[in-house]
């Protein structure tokens, strides 16, 4: 990748004429079923037991926290509540975002680097074919549907290691863990956190995506490309992170 101003500005001219590309893509018939199956699967494999070890120290971190915090403030009873919605809003998304980019979409890279650098990409436009359509469109589907579905497990291992870690180590009360989840939390932090896990997933499909497909410079090229599409997305990902939560609250109002 180019350091110098005009290079980052073409490589991120080319990056949104892709994620274009791939929108407009999707719609085209005859849907890559079968291509879509095989990397939903994959990367569900390469990222369902990381995301759950992943989580589980996330959601101990936030309950001592959240469980010291209340202590000081004499507000146990709202432990569950806030642990809850830390894990809800941020967290959940958050690992699953990680995960999907570090282990899906560096598997997704470096095999459409390693197809490009066998020239199987060429082949396939000379051929009339569309890799945007045949490759592309599957594998950020794959891993928009993955990531919603990775979200939800986050957050049910998020919470009930949370429950785990307040109950247990911090003498915490079940009843009053439990009976608070509602009282600062609501379904549509539940929905914005699934929007932010799907919009995610999208990101890291296409970064992945796009640094495989221009990837150049051998095997060398390849990794490298890998590297630079982790760190593009981690990078995306914090920003949209940042963004879509401001959106959240200026137009959810929030509980009291």
């Amino acid at each position: 990748m180019s350091l110098s101003p005009t290079g980052a500005l073409r490589q991120s001219g080319n990056l949104f004429a892709m994620a274009l590309d791939v929108v407009r893509t999707m719609p085209r018939r005859p849907f890559q079923a079968r291509e879509f199956i095989q990397q939903a699967w994959f990367v569900a494999s390469v990222t369902i037991l990381p995301t759950a070890l992943v989580s589980i120290p996330f959601g101990a971190v936030i309950a001592l926290q959240i469980g010291s915090l209340t202590r000081q403030l004499g507000a146990q009873s709202f432990s569950g509540a806030a642990s809850v919605l830390a894990v809800l809003r941020e967290a959940s998304p958050i690992v699953t975002a990680l995960l999907i980019a570090g282990a899906g979409g560096t598997a997704i890279c470096a095999d459409l680097g390693a197809r490009k650098i066998r020239d199987e990409i060429d082949a396939m436009q000379v051929l009339g074919i569309d890799p945007i359509h045949r490759l592309v469109v599957p594998r950020v589907l794959a891993s928009m549907v993955v990531a919603v579905l990775l979200n939800g497990l986050v957050s049910v291992v998020g919470v009930a290691g949370g429950y785990f870690f307040n109950v247990i180590l911090q003498n915490g009360t079940p009843g009053a863990y439990l009976a608070s989840f509602t009282t600062l939390a609501q379904l549509s932090d539940l929905w914005a956190a699934e929007i932010k896990a799907l919009v995610f997933g999208a990101i890291a499909g296409i970064v992945a995506s796009y640094k495989g497909l221009t990837a150049k410079g051998g095997p060398k090229g390849v990794g490298d490309a890998v590297n630079q599409s982790v760190v593009i997305t981690f990078m995306l990902l914090f920003v949209t992170n940042f963004v879509m939560t401001a959106v959240y609250f200026q137009v959810v109002p929030q509980r009291g």
